[in-house]
């Protein structure tokens, strides 16, 4: 029997028929690598992790969306047959009929009627900004969960559940902003001292230990203090003390990968020092790096929250957890500020904590 008549065996007939399937073409494999395909399934087999992840995806996007959950304007307004959106739009009383050429109270009665004369308003779920304090309450502020303010109202009349999720917001995209920038500075940091090595790690690391060895609340409340409350000083203050999460672990892993034959073969056919660094080790070692993230988005979230709590945070008025602690602090009369506000952080670091724990098990290398 020849080649041409032997049969063929379960391989080749597999090798054969891959290029027919329709769905080739559409298969997650084109754009993953087998290693990554791997540490996503291993993620996705940790239940909690998983199902974590979920969950503070459904909060994240309900956060950023949340003007159209808590408002005091409506989302649409339908007058003469025309459609209003007031919550992306400002639009004077006038336009509904009224007398005033200043924007429309919307919460106000007479503008109300005005419209329903006319036409509708869609009002979100939660009738309150995190702004809008409730005029039309019949007993003293705080006051207690209700059927118009569902978690009560803190001790300026303002909806305790509307400053939660637009506190969540400002938490979530500070904490982020900040875990990805100090992130940055830390992956460039202990590249160059892993690479360079000799007296370029010697040195740098005599620095982070002195940077490291300072009390970093205390410094961050001093200089804070220095300057009139904003956002971005606060942002670039925290900067300099949160940047030295990730240095230990890329350093580390470029002075494994430094004498490794692949970099050394770059090097003898005269490749830059940057090329190799970013180009070809810095992608091997990521994977024990990124596993990190969470917990140091845990710790910026913490960090924001304690700095609110203690007054030196966001600017007063801020929509923040920390704050409203601060408020079930001074107010031990009114017990759901503080439950408030200790439930929604312990959630949201519980998640993020589940999320690491798992993206540490998907990326450990001996697995």
């Amino acid at each position: 029997m020849n080649d041409a008549q032997m049969p063929h065996s379960p391989q080749d007939v597999s090798v054969n028929m891959a290029p027919s399937s329709p769905l080739k073409g559409l298969s997650a494999r084109r754009w993953l690598s087998p290693v990554m395909q791997a540490r996503l399934r291993r993620f996705r087999a940790n239940r909690l992790g998983f199902w974590s992840f979920c969950l503070f995806m459904v909060v994240f996007a309900l956060s950023l969306g949340v003007e159209l959950i808590a408002n005091d304007k409506p989302i649409a307004v339908r007058y003469q047959q025309h459609w209003y959106f007031p919550v992306l739009k400002s639009y004077p009383e006038t336009q509904f009929g009224g007398v005033f050429e200043t924007e429309a109270d919307y919460r106000d009665p007479a503008v109300q009627a005005l419209i329903r004369q006319n036409g509708a308003v869609y009002w979100p779920v939660i009738r309150f900004a995190d702004q809008t304090a409730n005029l039309d309450l019949a007993v003293p502020v705080p006051s207690p969960p209700s059927a118009q303010n569902w978690l009560g109202t803190d001790d300026q009349g303002r909806d305790v559940l509307a400053r939660i999720l637009y506190g969540l917001r400002v938490s979530i995209l500070f904490g982020l902003g900040l875990t990805l920038a100090g992130s940055l500075i830390g992956i460039i940091v202990g590249a160059l001292q892993g690479y360079y090595g000799g007296w370029v790690d010697l040195l740098g690391q005599r620095l982070l230990e002195v940077w490291g060895g300072l009390p970093q609340l205390f410094m961050i409340i001093i200089l804070v203090s220095l300057f009139t409350p904003s956002v971005y000083w606060l942002f670039l203050i925290m900067l300099v003390f949160g940047w030295m999460g990730l240095v230990g672990y890329v350093r580390a892993e470029f002075l494994r990968a430094r004498n490794l034959d692949y970099v050394r073969a770059a090097r003898s056919l005269g490749t830059p020092d940057w090329a190799i660094m970013f180009k070809h080790i810095l992608p091997n070692a990521l994977s024990s790096s990124l596993s990190q993230l969470p917990f140091i988005l845990t710790a910026n979230i913490s960090a924001l929250t304690a700095l609110d709590f203690l007054g030196y945070g966001l600017p007063p008025g801020s929509p923040s957890l920390g704050e409203l602690m601060s408020q079930g602090k001074s107010n031990l009369d009114a017990p759901w500020l503080a439950l408030s506000g200790f439930f929604t952080l312990t959630i949201l670091l519980s998640l993020l904590i589940f999320i690491g724990e798992a993206a540490r098990d998907a990326f450990d290398p001996r697995r």
